[in-house]
């Protein structure tokens, strides 16, 4: 007489996922593998926000420093050898000179219409590139302003 072979399915030795399991797993790591990006989109906003900010206070220096030997603002941040210098999302910083200026149309103003400096402007567009003086403006939500005469410097949205 021959060895009785073991039933391997009654032991579960050598049981396989069903496609219900499988399908609950890609569903699970889907999931997870979303919020995973998510949090790290948010997380790289924040960092390309503070290095504008960042930048904007390291430039709002160099101009006191050039308003402190030159006895006036300068008329662009070419003259401070910022002419080419990009915010975090590849455009330009935008720096508005109020001395001469003829009204406030330009300069950027808070939800009640009043200019947010009184010396001069100087912000980044934000991540859509897109701006308008009044920071009430949805496209000037993402701007990050210098604000309160250089009292502030961080996001419109915030201000």
């Amino acid at each position: 007489m021959l060895p009785e072979t073991p039933n391997r399915a009654a032991n579960g030795c050598c049981r396989g996922f069903t496609l219900l399991e499988l399908l609950l797993a890609v569903v699970v790591a889907a999931t997870l593998t979303t919020l995973a990006v998510s949090s790290y989109s948010s997380y790289m906003e924040q960092v390309k926000v503070s290095r504008a900010e960042a930048d904007l206070t390291a430039i709002e220096g160099r101009i006191a420093l050039y308003q402190a030997v030159q006895h006036v603002l300068p008329t662009s941040l070419s003259q401070l050898g910022e002419g080419t210098l990009l915010d975090p999302w590849g455009h330009t910083y935008y720096y508005l000179d109020f001395t001469g200026l003829q009204g406030s149309g330009q300069m950027r103003k808070d939800r009640n219409l009043v200019p947010i400096n009184s010396d001069y402007d100087l912000y980044s567009a934000g991540a859509d590139g897109a701006t308008k003086p009044p920071l009430l403006v949805p496209v000037s939500q993402d701007d990050v302003i210098r604000a309160n005469n250089g009292g502030y410097v961080g996001l419109a949205s915030a201000y």
